[in-house]
């Protein structure tokens, strides 16, 4: 994409207890241009309008009526989870907004990871281990 400008794109922050993953950050660079809510803050006047997009990872940033006045060029938010419920799906929309998410993303872990809780309850594995360490 050489001598084409990114698209903006506002995540909370990278690495750390809440921001992106950094491999993660590293696809999206690929991609867009990030703008970390913290140099949206610094300087709002000249990155409200180069964001286009907001990435959502791990419920943040938060989505508010004040966010999205701020923001004139947003076209899409992007949710890196299953469930929307913490997203006013329709304040949203009357912005004009779209919202996507990744329905399916940990479908087969979970899945996975419910037959694994089963088969332990079933075999009282937990119970088994305990027991184990206890008499040695």
């Amino acid at each position: 994409m050489a001598g084409k400008k990114l698209p903006g794109v506002l995540i909370l922050d990278i690495g750390g207890t809440h921001g992106v993953l950094e491999d993660i950050a590293a696809l999206l660079k690929k991609h867009f241009c990030l703008i970390t809510m913290k140099e949206f803050l610094e300087n709002k006047r000249e990155m409200s309008k180069k964001i286009q997009s907001i990435f959502v990872f791990e419920c943040r940033p938060t989505i508010n009526q004040e966010l999205l006045e701020s923001l004139p060029n947003l076209k899409v938010i992007g949710n890196s989870g299953v469930g929307v419920d913490h997203l006013d799906l329709k304040m949203i929309a009357s912005f004009g907004v779209k919202v996507t998410n990744t329905p399916h993303a940990v479908a087969d872990s979970t899945a996975d990871m419910g037959m694994a809780l089963m088969l332990a309850s079933a075999r009282r594995l937990v119970e088994g281990n305990v027991l184990n360490f206890s008499s040695s």
